[in-house]
């Protein structure tokens, strides 16, 4: 489909975009070694995107069908950061449906079989920005790192959440210093039952555990979960801080 575009007519981070398409001839050639200038033309940052990384997106579908596992995550990595630029509702998910919906075909597909649970984090965001769902599309890495920084809804400090990467919670605890240093006051994290999810977070752990990615499903079950204060003891949501500190 690239070829009936009037990319003279688009723009991406450089200006003009009449160089995109042997750019993208580049990156269907090595994947791994282009996709960082790619995303540095039409995703700077994996924040921003422009015409013409909307009308790229045909394109990297169809390098993402015939990619199959060699090089598919770096096709669905520049994808997802493009399309979760897009507001939920923008006419770019009318116009591009057809390879929006590729895509989330091919992200659902290897989400069944990644066993890196990092990875796995990152599909799980690309599926929700192809399904148009904001925030949670970019807002997930802490699931993977098993760290969270928040605000206090009260009293306003930084609050660092701890919560690992496996289901043992002895480790998991709230702070208001550098845990690093090892002398921070601590109080301990619950994670929230698998019966008191609910909506998305209910849709994301079920789909974790179908997948066989338990501590991925953990760090679901502590994102969605409750946390406090440890300075004035105020209790919170940690999905609820993660999203009030988000500019997406």
């Amino acid at each position: 489909m690239t070829e009936w575009t009037n990319w003279s007519a688009l723009e991406d981070a450089c200006g003009t975009a009449e160089h995109v398409p042997a750019l993208l001839d580049r990156f269907e050639a090595d994947p791994s070694g282009t996709a960082s200038e790619l995303i540095d033309h039409l995703c700077p940052l994996l924040d921003t995107a422009f015409t013409a990384s909307f009308a790229a997106l045909p394109r990297l579908a169809a390098l993402a069908e015939i990619r199959a596992d060699h090089g598919l995550f770096d096709v669905l990595v520049v994808a997802g950061s493009i399309v979760s630029c897009a507001a939920t509702g923008s006419e770019v998910f009318e116009v591009f449906a057809a390879p929006i919906a590729d895509l989330h075909r091919l992200t659902d597909r290897r989400l069944r079989t990644t066993e890196d649970a990092g990875e796995y984090v990152d599909l799980l965001q690309f599926l929700l920005s192809f399904e148009g769902v904001e925030t949670w599309d970019r807002c997930l890495d802490g699931v993977g790192t098993g760290e969270y920084e928040v605000e206090c809804p009260h009293c306003g400090v930084p609050v660092f959440l701890v919560t690992g990467d496996g289901d043992d919670c002895a480790d998991c605890f709230a702070t208001t210093d550098d845990h690093a240093l090892g002398e921070a006051g601590k109080i301990p994290l619950r994670p929230a039952a698998s019966n008191e999810l609910d909506g998305l977070a209910d849709r994301l752990h079920r789909r974790a555990l179908a997948d066989a990615q338990p501590s991925v499903a953990h760090g679901l079950r502590h994102l969605f979960g409750p946390a406090a204060c440890p300075d004035c003891g105020t209790a919170f949501r940690t999905a609820d801080r993660v999203a009030a500190n988000s500019t997406y």
